[in-house]
């Protein structure tokens, strides 16, 4: 899964604008991202273990789950040149090795004075929502991407 590149500069965004991912949870993800993090719990690599839990097999890592919309933040919408002022989370349900997981980011509020995108974010498994929060983000302006080109009169480069 490596998201398409999509470059929008504040001036793209409007208020209701969303973009979708859909990404299936492998064990090997939950395995590189215990590898990455140290996030050793056994509930996300041992089937022994967490066959005694009130889940009863494994489940992924919930910063797993939110990183799903770092990528798209990144990647999509507002994409390349985004930089995270916050994020909120709320872990609503677990997900499971084999679920896939849609995450849905939809601009909420434009801040133009400080180039600020508030986002609602949400991922779901077969409709059940199993995260939620909200993003801040600065967005680049056309002219902070590429301020030659604009003040030559032409467009940026990636535009």
């Amino acid at each position: 899964m490596m998201p398409e590149l999509r470059v929008l500069y504040f001036e793209d965004l409007e208020v209701g604008l969303s973009e979708t991912l859909n990404k299936e949870i492998s064990s090997s993800d939950v395995v590189g991202f215990a590898e990455i993090t140290g996030d050793r719990n056994p509930i996300h690599l041992s089937e022994h273990f967490a066959a005694r839990t009130p889940f009863g097999t494994r489940i992924a890592h919930g910063l797993y789950t939110a990183g799903l919309i770092s990528a798209v933040l990144g990647t999509r919408l507002p994409g390349p040149g985004a930089i995270y002022i916050s994020q909120t989370l709320n872990f609503r349900a677990p997900v499971r090795i084999g679920d896939t997981v849609q995450v849905t980011v939809e601009v909420a509020e434009l801040v133009p004075e400080r180039r600020r995108a508030r986002l609602k974010c949400t991922c779901s498994v077969a409709g059940e929502v199993v995260l939620d929060g909200e993003a801040l983000v600065k967005v680049p302006t056309r002219e902070e991407a590429d301020p030659l080109a604009i003040r030559m009169g032409g467009r940026p480069a990636s535009a």
